[in-house]
């Protein structure tokens, strides 16, 4: 049974910063509240910080996790209010149908697959000067070609991005409907992956936070998603979507 956990964090505490400035610290923090950890594909998290003194967790599970040593190590243990929300996925996934709308909200790390970088690095060109076949992954570096990304793949996702609201007329430069979806975030992340005894492979992506609003075309698809992530670098933040009902419009 899945389980979607939201957690307050407070960014003032010392164990706190050291979490929210590396991915890697985060994602042990994350694998440690949940008894019989599945694999890294089946454990989603993401960090929401739109308003930086009060970030949260998001975290999805197979298990249902407990929570207590983060919010004693990273958290206001002391005080009045819920530490953190605890709900079972299983109602909003019963509510998925071809047709429906949702508000969402995406981080990923959108990349493309190349035989040749225009601009390989010391060790892609060790690489391909050995005569390796096998492709480099490389991110998307300008938000153009990140939105691109998501658009493209929408619909091996299980849903579609409707016109943008009070738009159904207009059309940008390209002659394209604008879509309800936008970037809000985009972060460039560069980390050590690996203990401090071994040498380190040095981890690079570009997280990019989307949200706006889409439509179901295929719950079944939509479902894989929604459990199992999209895109690369899960395990340091990226891939898990959220769905939450669409605000009222005037």
């Amino acid at each position: 049974m899945p389980y979607l956990s939201r957690i307050r964090i407070n960014p003032l505490r010392a164990e706190s910063r050291k979490l929210l400035a590396s991915p890697r610290a985060l994602h042990a923090a994350v694998q440690g509240g949940i008894p019989s950890p599945p694999t890294e594909e089946r454990t989603l998290w993401r960090l929401d910080a739109d308003n930086p003194h009060r970030p949260h967790l998001f975290v999805l599970t197979t298990d249902k996790p407990d929570w207590t040593h983060l919010v004693e190590q990273a958290g206001w243990p002391a005080a009045d209010g819920e530490h953190y929300a605890l709900r079972d996925y299983a109602p909003l996934l019963q509510q998925l149908a071809t047709g429906r709308s949702f508000a969402f909200r995406l981080t990923a790390n959108p990349v493309q697959n190349t035989n040749r970088p225009d601009k390989p690095t010391p060790r892609q060109q060790q690489r391909i000067e050995a005569g390796e076949r096998r492709s480099f992954r490389l991110g998307h570096r300008t938000a153009a070609a990140q939105l691109n990304w998501f658009l493209t793949r929408t619909a091996r996702w299980g849903f579609d991005i409707p016109t943008a609201p009070h738009l159904d007329e207009t059309r940008d430069h390209d002659g394209e409907t604008p879509r309800d979806v936008r970037i809000t975030t985009r972060q460039r992340r560069a980390f050590g992956k690996g203990t401090l005894t071994t040498k380190e492979a040095h981890v690079v992506m570009n997280a990019v936070t989307f949200e706006g609003s889409l439509r179901i075309t295929d719950p079944a698809l939509l479902t894989e998603r929604l459990l199992t992530g999209i895109g690369p670098s899960k395990a340091y933040g990226c891939g898990l979507l959220t769905l939450a009902p669409l605000p009222e419009r005037a």
